[in-house]
């Protein structure tokens, strides 16, 4: 518990730090500037789980909902609440006739609670951090002297940045890093994903 809470004040502080830092780099062209709203987001990509009894590379997704508020016009910080599944989801197997949805392996998926920041460092392209609670639940192999496939769930956090490009002050594509921590009960399920996102603002 004392690691999820200082992981989310390390990024609490880092987004408050934000809007001086990004200030210096805004350009003298409006262009896409932050405004407050709400916004919706859903990314997919590549989940990766290597420790313990796995070494597994499955799809992952997620959706995000929110709201951001402006802190000057290029800088935008606000709250997020959401769901990914980050699992046995194996999109490669429906083109060599093995199970797209595989049991044996490592599962997990859960909704998560925090906050974001969205910073462009020109009228167009911008950079993203989020950082927040992650209450999880997951299927797997303990990593253990006898091991055994087990159920757990538990709250813990994540984390993560981005890039990407703002076509309008409405739509943007980017790319990610986000980290999931999941450990319980010697069961290790924390998982690296490599996304691509679509963000909608009202």
């Amino acid at each position: 518990m004392k690691k999820t809470i200082l992981a989310i004040a390390i990024g609490s502080a880092a987004l408050a730090m934000a809007p001086a830092t990004f200030a210096q780099t805004m350009s003298a062209n409006p262009g896409n500037t932050a405004h407050d709203g709400w916004f919706i987001n859903g990314s997919v990509g590549q989940a990766k789980l290597d420790h313990g009894h796995y070494n597994d590379h499955t799809t992952g997704y997620d959706g995000n909902f929110g709201y951001r508020w402006a802190v000057n016009p290029s800088v935008a910080i606000g709250f997020e609440a959401g769901y990914n599944d980050l699992g046995n989801i194996h999109v490669k197997n429906a083109f060599n006739n093995k199970n797209v949805i595989n049991d044996t392996k490592s599962e997990l998926h859960g909704w998560t609670a925090g906050v974001n920041g969205h910073f462009n460092i020109n009228p167009n392209w911008y950079v993203s951090a989020r950082t927040g609670v992650y209450g999880w639940k997951g299927h797997g192999v303990s990593n253990d002297d006898n091991p055994l496939r087990k159920s757990v769930d538990k709250t813990d956090w994540y984390g993560g940045v981005g890039f990407g490009y703002d076509f309008n002050p409405n739509w943007s594509l980017g790319l990610n890093y986000d980290y999931y921590h999941a450990k319980k009960d010697h069961l290790d399920l924390s998982t690296n994903v490599y996304s691509v996102s679509a963000e909608y603002r009202f």
